[in-house]
């Protein structure tokens, strides 16, 4: 299923469980949730206050998003 994630933070957390590193995805793309695959790496480019769309093949795209104005 294709999605649009809106994210603050690309980069896995790690916990730690029963003494071993346990890595848990909070970008969204990974293949085995909750737990990262790496994928993240793929966020590295994108841009602060733009909005991306990562189609099912993993394929990135840039939402526009049109201004309102006021008045």
């Amino acid at each position: 299923m294709a999605r649009i994630i809106i994210r603050k933070d690309n980069s896995p957390i790690e916990i730690k469980v029963g003494g071993e590193s346990v890595w848990i995805c909070r970008c969204g793309l990974t293949d085995n949730p909750p737990y990262c695959s790496g994928k993240h790496k793929k966020t590295r480019v994108e841009q602060e206050g733009k909005l991306y769309f990562y189609d099912e093949d993993g394929k990135r795209y840039e939402v526009k998003i049109e201004k309102i104005k006021e008045g």
